[in-house]
């Protein structure tokens, strides 16, 4: 009995730590809502980093951080994709938490980040388009 209440512990504890945690999405996966433009990217990287190279049609994060509810669409159930430098950053976690903070159900983490998103031979977009 005392292992089935260690282990009942330890599994609750788990879930506790990973629903803080947005799941990842792959870059294939970001590509095709990408292409069927269903989805918010949130660049969690700084406004200056920003400026210099971004997955096309991200929304410069820093910016944005104070007035989010403004930028990003009313339906709650909007893919809201946030990324940062690569898979060591933790940057995305104040987007995703800002996010899911407004009511977002559908927010996802892409660990690669403008690294790996560059990396994959993917296309970025620089400078500040008005």
């Amino acid at each position: 009995m005392k292992k089935l209440l260690a282990l009942s512990v330890t599994a609750l504890l788990a879930l506790a730590l990973q629903a803080g945690e947005s799941s990842d999405i792959s870059i294939q996966d970001l590509k095709t809502a990408m292409q069927s433009k269903k989805v918010v990217l949130l660049d969690a990287n700084g406004s200056e980093s920003w400026q210099k190279a971004r997955i096309p049609g991200a929304i410069d994060f820093q910016k944005h951080e104070k007035k989010l509810s403004k930028v990003l669409p009313e339906d709650k159930d909007t893919l809201i994709v946030a990324y940062c430098g690569g898979p060591q950053c933790k940057a995305y976690q104040s987007a995703t938490k800002a996010a899911e903070k407004l009511g977002y159900k559908n927010v996802r983490h892409l660990s690669a980040g403008i690294a790996g998103w560059k990396q994959a031979g993917e296309k970025t977009e620089a400078g500040n388009p008005g």
